[in-house]
């Protein structure tokens, strides 16, 4: 168990449509945690699911205080998921991981050394067990985020990193969907966040659907990253004027280590 007693941790689970998934991953979770975090809760985030993954959420919350839920009357989108964990975590880091046992909890492991010195621990897919037309897709969004954001990360949309919940609490998030995980990099580069990225491994996709490479979601990612464009310029122009923007505390200077 970690020897910091004034570190807590709140796991954001969003699933949508996960029946199939969100029982063993919570299940591995509530064994494996307690071997290495002494303060944790499990936030799962049932994002308006059509299936039984509400039902089978609230079951696994009446049986354990450390899970609790909280559920989108309908489909909000991933970011707004990451933003309701974010807005009702308690602990003092903040980890997501994705609802579909592509992970495995127990390599927070690998994550959890770094947090000291660090504001930012985000893992990479060492090998990333998808298809393929989703590698390249995902290949080409990184180069995309690098060019237009300024975000050098081996894997961006990595669903397994930890954050400081202070300097998530601090930012205003507006990304609906996949992008919040560029808006929460961009922004905590300006912020001055010290990152770590770190190796992990990622598992085929047992039982589910991926709806990332659907045409109407990359629409809406390509939408999303207009707008972002545009609050993260206006923030810029806000800080040549000497004035400081929402969402941002006021150092600008990044730094990262791999």
């Amino acid at each position: 168990m970690t020897a910091n007693a004034d570190f807590s941790l709140s796991v954001v689970l969003p699933a949508h449509n996960e029946a199939g998934n969100i029982e063993p991953v919570v299940r591995d979770a509530l064994e494996k945690l307690p071997e290495m975090v002494d303060r944790f809760e499990i936030l799962i985030v049932d994002d308006g699911s059509r299936d039984e993954t509400g039902r089978i959420a609230d079951r696994l919350a009446a049986g354990d205080e450390r899970v609790k839920v909280i559920h989108h009357p309908k489909n909000r989108g991933y970011g707004c998921a990451w933003r309701t964990g974010i807005s009702v975590a308690s602990g003092s880091w903040i980890f997501f991981m994705d609802s579909d046992r592509q992970f495995d909890i127990g390599e927070i492991a690998k994550l959890l050394p770094y947090r000291d010195g660090h504001d930012v621990v985000t893992g990479f897919r060492i090998a990333r067990r998808d298809p393929y037309y989703r590698f390249l897709v995902g290949s080409c969004f990184n180069i995309l985020v690098k060019v237009l954001f300024k975000v050098h990360l081996r894997d961006i949309d990595c669903g397994f990193k930890m954050f400081r919940a202070p300097l998530l609490k601090s930012m205003r998030l507006e990304s609906p969907g996949a992008l919040i995980n560029t808006e929460i990099h961009a922004k905590a580069n300006l912020a001055g966040a010290r990152l770590k990225e770190v190796g992990i491994n990622h598992y085929p996709r047992r039982v589910g659907r991926q709806s990332g490479t659907k045409p109407k979601v990359m629409l809406r990612a390509a939408w999303e990253i207009i707008q972002l464009r545009r609050q993260l310029g206006r923030y810029k122009a806000s800080r040549l004027e000497g004035i400081e923007a929402e969402g941002f505390p006021a150092t600008e200077t990044g730094t990262h280590t791999s």
